[in-house]
């Protein structure tokens, strides 16, 4: 771990932010390549990082042995002493042009217009974790199951106002779930949404083939536990198809 990013990086232009926080697109003071830092603030009286980072340069580093072109690639990490109550840790990954929202604002599908997306996680979120339940891996496949739905729609498939309209919306599309989808905080689900008639995925994402209506249901399973995995997924028909 380098120990300061201000040192070895220049910040150019601020290119996002959210509930992590704020990336910068920088210049390597020493090869001048164009990367993007994105920076975590941590108390020092907390015990070590904050387990979501220490989670996400773990993933990143084991994703580097597939070497794959679309997924971004974690170059450096960095920690900077700011105070003696804060440690700025900042990740140093590769720059890239656009974005995925970027992508699909610059390529609308035939007939309909560019969407207007905008970046809000909390139409992202899996179940459990609106109901405060659990965060492990299933909650990216949640995540990605999203963003595969909105790359067909050009628009987010659950757009929520609070945790519990996002809950609703989500009901909305896949039914509340049954007992044995989630046995612990079904009858309190019961009692705050009404029970609806099952409605075809292909309603809400009609351009979807069958193949890819299958997989989306798949990442869309309410128990994190019955969700499919990520390697599952590769391995799913939807990626043999034409």
């Amino acid at each position: 771990m380098a120990q300061d990013s201000g040192v070895q990086y220049e910040p150019v232009a601020e290119i996002g932010g959210g509930a992590y926080g704020t990336v910068y697109k920088a210049r390597d003071r020493q090869s001048g390549q164009f990367v993007a830092l994105k920076s975590v603030r941590v108390q020092t009286d907390q015990d070590g990082l904050p387990l979501s980072t220490v989670r996400e340069v773990a993933l990143l580093k084991r994703l580097e042995q597939f070497d794959h072109p679309n997924v971004v690639k974690l170059m450096d990490v960095c920690a900077t002493l700011r105070t003696d109550q804060e440690t700025k840790v900042t990740l140093v990954f590769e720059h890239v042009d656009q974005d995925l929202k970027t992508y699909l604002e610059k390529a609308p599908a035939p007939g309909l217009p560019a969407s207007q997306i905008q970046v809000v996680t909390l139409w992202y979120r899996a179940p459990e974790v609106l109901l405060q339940s659990s965060y492990a891996t299933p909650v990216d496949i949640w995540s990605t199951g999203c963003i595969f739905a909105e790359m067909f729609r050009r628009k987010p498939l659950f757009c929520g106002e609070s945790e519990m309209d996002q809950l609703g919306k989500i009901f909305e599309v896949i039914g509340l779930p049954a007992e044995e989808d989630w046995p612990s905080g079904v009858t309190l689900l019961q009692r705050n949404f009404s029970p609806l008639s099952h409605r075809p995925i292909t309603e809400f994402v009609p351009e979807i083939s069958h193949e890819g209506a299958d997989l989306l249901l798949e990442m869309l399973t309410f128990d994190p536990q019955r969700r499919i995995s990520a390697l599952s997924a590769l391995d799913h028909a939807y990626f043999q198809e034409g």
